[in-house]
């Protein structure tokens, strides 16, 4: 491990460290060890050698600023959506900024909150879940968060509360932070029989500034619960952001997911989720744009490690110019998992010649009684669509632009929640030229 990797890390540790409670010390202390014993990966690593984060890893980044700048409200309009009734929590550069967002009308018991506040009030949800669920050995990214996070967002819906308006956590950059890494994290409980929809904006005020943006967000899906969870990037161009969201499934459960990445010049999304009783249901959808020379990753894993379960995703990318594209989404189906049923696909839409996509969907199945599919399709817009377009009257350019749009609205058209769907329709129409 490079002696910047060592440095970046007590950097950005020490003041986490000093503002832990005493139960999570241990936490924080364990995952640095980790982290030092590992380093940051390197390219000859497998399940990294195709996310070029030499620019990330050989960065001596500095810590954020620890107090949230001085924003007006009406800055953050092209981020905030939705109704007034929502729930929105904003946070400047990493630190929670009350003032720029606010807390709605919510039903008794449930708790929306920034994680630092309830790590002060210690509440005993935290010392069940926080850095239960996602595994510190599992990136050592992961770690780096684990050790060095100050903040984020915390949701917890009670068992049998349906939390009817959803809340928006928005991770807002701005210029103050160019240069600086930010390692955000999140907790998502959903208890027995809840319901919730939870949206993450990852956006900026710094076009053009570069930084780092670590997140980590851990949901726990409780028996009988549904959540819907919407990722949305949307950094600055010439940032970095590496995430992870790890998703714990009881029985009987709904987990449905949508990621947009449009960002960054390098952006990476781990999205892992485990199966861990029968009866459960996952939904994974993605779709990725990407132009100039960005490199976006998704990788992915469902782990099906009991029987009678559902998993379908569906990935999808829009690529200009020199633009990269990664896919790796890997179905692991243990042997206690009989009837599983689990179907994978990636497809991805080239519109220049020289962009390219590395995809690998890929199946690990121990169990005989399953029914599982996985395929990936890389190519560029059919020229009989097209033609037909054509004729039509429609000139070239505009039937480009539809066409590429009614590719990527396939899976925009899976959110449920209306108010979100229309915002990542806006913002694909808008990528792509009205």
């Amino acid at each position: 491990m490079s002696g910047v990797a060592t440095s970046d890390l007590d950097l950005h540790a020490g003041g986490a460290l000093s503002e832990s409670p005493e139960w999570l010390e241990p936490v924080r202390r364990a995952a640095a060890e980790r982290f030092g014993q590992t380093g940051f990966p390197a390219s000859r690593d497998e399940e990294w050698r195709f996310t070029p984060i030499g620019p990330v890893t050989q960065t001596a980044w500095r810590p954020a600023p620890t107090q949230p700048d001085e924003l007006e409200a009406k800055s953050l309009a092209p981020f905030v959506f939705g109704h007034p009734e929502w729930s929105t929590l904003v946070f400047v550069n990493g630190i929670y900024s009350p003032a720029l967002g606010s807390i709605g009308n919510l039903p008794a018991g449930v708790t929306v909150t920034n994680l630092a506040e309830a790590l002060r009030a210690d509440l005993p949800l935290l010392r069940q879940h926080l850095s239960r669920h996602a595994p510190v050995d599992g990136s050592p990214f992961t770690a780096f968060n684990a050790a060095a996070f100050r903040d984020g967002g915390l949701v917890h819906v009670p068992a049998g509360h349906d939390l009817s308006s959803p809340v928006h956590l928005v991770f807002v950059t701005t210029v103050e932070a160019a240069g600086a890494a930010m390692h955000p994290r999140s907790l998502i409980v959903v208890e027995r029989e809840a319901r919730a929809s939870v949206i993450e904006s990852y956006v900026t005020l710094a076009d053009g500034e570069v930084y780092w943006t670590n997140p980590v967000t851990e949901v726990a899906a409780a028996a009988g619960s549904w959540l819907e969870h919407t990722r949305i990037q949307r950094e600055s161009e010439r940032a970095f952001h590496v995430g992870l969201t790890h998703v714990d499934q009881q029985r009987d459960s709904h987990y449905r997911s949508f990621t947009l990445a449009m960002g960054a010049a390098l952006s990476r999304h781990n999205l892992h989720v485990r199966l861990n009783d029968e009866n459960v249901e996952t939904l994974m959808y993605g779709l990725y744009l990407a132009r100039g020379e960005q490199v976006a990753d998704n990788h992915t894993a469902i782990y099906h490690d009991r029987p009678n379960c559902r998993s379908w995703e569906v990935y999808k990318g829009v690529l200009d110019d020199r633009s990269r594209a990664v896919f790796n989404g890997k179905v692991f189906v243990q042997p206690e998992a009989q009837k599983t049923d689990a179907k994978q696909t990636n497809r991805n839409l080239l519109r220049s010649d020289l962009a390219k996509v590395d995809t690998k969907p890929q199946l690990e199945i121990f169990a005989d009684d399953v029914k599982c599919t996985h395929g990936a399709t890389v190519g560029r817009l059919d020229d009989v669509g097209l033609f037909y377009a054509r004729s039509r009257g429609i000139p070239a350019e505009a039937a480009e632009r539809l066409l590429t749009y009614a590719f990527a609205a396939e899976v925009i058209d899976e959110v449920a929640l209306e108010p979100v769907r229309l915002e990542l329709d806006r913002l694909v129409l808008e990528r792509l030229g009205g």
